[in-house]
């Protein structure tokens, strides 16, 4: 029995040492860096520009790795089950949690299985009109949707999507009718927009600049108290007449649960950095973002109070727990 004990308490000091020696190493090979939607959503652009640096700071390849499906669903728990090493880490918002709210049985643990590392971003949510819809600003898109009830449909990435939720918000604002139509890819979003077969959607931003600076697609209103920097003509949602809708979604860094707190504090702060960098900054605004970084508290207190309001919302708009 004591020899037991010995063996245990000897396999504990070897165990925390290696951690620590990891710890003060890393990281010595490349980080992938899990995002759960695909390549052009905001998140990827997101973990695009942070990962290069990211990369020029440690030395190290940043492997960006694409785990789109079941609205994010497959790469939160692809990054829940990965190596606690700090080698694997994801770049989350909202339907992070909503994927957990949305079912009854749970897939994850949002605060046990995880680690919060940093917040990344926040980002205006805009309500951005299909070709062919017979407005141009946020009063005409409400008044068509009126005279049509059920007439006109909305896009988003999923049931409990953060395009999704904006969008619900959208409608209760404005007292309109119209169609959920989900999806599974961000192309063929654009695609069916473009066609004009979808008629609005309202996308996190970034998402959609590429299609909105080109003039491809057209933004009414941005959902924040003020106008966006990318698009400083578009009003908000306030100037439109309807300032009861504000919506924006937030992205943020977060590892399995285990990884070394020297690695968790490392990245953090070498997040941060970057975040604080000129340059970077102005790389997000153009692209339709603003920087927002802190602590991994400061993180972690924000995903509990977005926890409580997005289960009241889903709650308060009759949205269907799967």
């Amino acid at each position: 029995m004591k020899l037991l004990k010995c063996t245990i308490v000897i396999a504990g000091i070897v165990l925390a040492a290696a951690n620590a020696y990891a710890a003060e190493s890393f990281p010595t090979k490349p980080i992938r860096v899990v995002v759960p939607f695909p390549p052009g959503a905001a998140s990827d652009f997101l973990a695009r520009v942070v990962g290069t640096r990211l990369s020029e700071v440690y030395g190290q390849q940043i492997v960006i790795d694409n785990r789109p499906g079941a609205g994010g669903l497959i790469g939160s728990q692809i990054i829940g089950k990965s190596n606690p090493d700090g080698y694997t880490i994801g770049l989350v918002g909202q339907p992070h949690l909503t994927n957990v709210l949305l079912r009854e049985k749970k897939p994850y643990d949002v605060f046990k299985d995880f680690s919060s590392i940093s917040l990344v971003a926040s980002i205006p949510n805009a309500v951005v009109l299909g070709n062919g819809v017979a407005a141009s600003t946020m009063s005409e898109l409400v008044a068509l949707a009126k005279s049509k009830p059920g007439a006109l449909n909305f896009g988003s990435a999923g049931v409990g999507s953060s395009s999704h939720l904006a969008a619900e918000l959208f409608i209760s604002a404005t007292g309109i009718k119209a169609a959920h139509v989900p999806f599974k890819s961000l192309g063929d979003v654009f695609s069916e927009m473009l066609a004009g077969r979808v008629h609005f959607y309202v996308f996190p931003l970034s998402a959609a600049m590429p299609l909105l600076r080109d003039g491809r697609l057209r933004a009414v209103a941005v959902a924040t108290p003020k106008r966006a920097y990318a698009l400083p003509n578009v009003p908000t949602t306030a100037e439109a007449g309807w300032p009861q809708f504000q919506s924006d979604s937030w992205f943020g860094f977060i590892a399995p649960d285990g990884v070394p707190k020297k690695i968790i504090a490392g990245l953090n702060a070498s997040v941060v950095k970057i975040l604080g960098q000129p340059d970077v900054r102005e790389q997000f605004l153009k692209g339709g973002s603003e920087p927002a970084f802190g602590p991994p508290e400061q993180f972690l207190k924000l995903q509990h109070s977005e926890y409580a309001r997005i289960g009241k919302l889903i709650q308060d708009l009759g949205i269907k727990v799967q």
